[in-house]
């Protein structure tokens, strides 16, 4: 799965799990600075507590950066972020990458930091994820979209959310088939602008056939 080289202008599935599959995430909480991380870590953009704005972001999915923070980080991208789905032990993003080692950067930043707030909130010790990240190359419309769409069906596995996935909070769903939470830093139009609108994204999302997203 890793033996690729990341190329600038090229688009990847980057995904990863728990040890041993153990949970990641705990709580609210957790997930939602998981997604604040990946936001943030777009850039080298040095933020200052940025994790203020948490609670906030945690009641209302309102943009943890304002100003001239958002327009740093949006300036300076090592990667962009196109769609991601948190699962309770596993995650899953499409990535872009912007410059030369950026994905490799930016994974790097988003496991230690999360691992890090994981093993000093519990005070315990070792690894949180199962060995490195796994990254697949997307090489074409068809795998874009079919990548997207497996991503995004991802909380039918939960129980409250089979056919139900719109309703997922930790998912870039919501943002692709309404209005986008972040427009800034995450940017979905590479795979909305194959379709007519939303509407037309959420009902291919809705009836990929499960041979057709096996591969992924």
């Amino acid at each position: 799965m890793r033996n690729i080289n990341f190329a600038p202008g090229e688009y990847y599935h980057v995904f990863g799990r728990g040890v041993r599959k153990s949970i990641i995430f705990q709580n609210d909480f957790e997930y939602a600075r998981f997604i604040v991380v990946l936001l943030a870590t777009q850039s080298d953009t040095r933020l200052k507590n940025y994790t203020r704005n948490l609670r906030k972001f945690l009641k209302d999915f309102s943009p943890p950066f304002r100003g001239d923070t958002l327009k740093e980080i949006a300036k300076w991208k090592n990667v962009e972020l196109v769609a991601f789905c948190l699962m309770p032990n596993h995650f899953h993003l499409i990535l872009r990458e912007k410059r030369e080692g950026g994905i490799s950067d930016y994974m790097q930043r988003v496991l230690t930091s999360t691992a890090q707030f994981i093993n000093t909130k519990y005070k315990i010790s070792g690894h949180v994820f199962e060995g490195p990240y796994k990254a697949v190359h997307i090489e074409n419309n068809r795998q874009m979209l079919h990548a997207s769409a497996y991503i995004h069906r991802n909380p039918r596995e939960l129980r409250g959310f089979k056919n139900k996935e719109e309703k997922y909070r930790w998912s870039s769903y919501r943002d692709f088939i309404d209005k986008n939470r972040f427009p800034t830093l995450l940017k979905p139009d590479v795979i909305l602008e194959q379709f007519k609108d939303k509407k037309a994204y959420k009902k291919f999302v809705e009836t990929s056939s499960a041979k057709d997203l096996d591969s992924f």
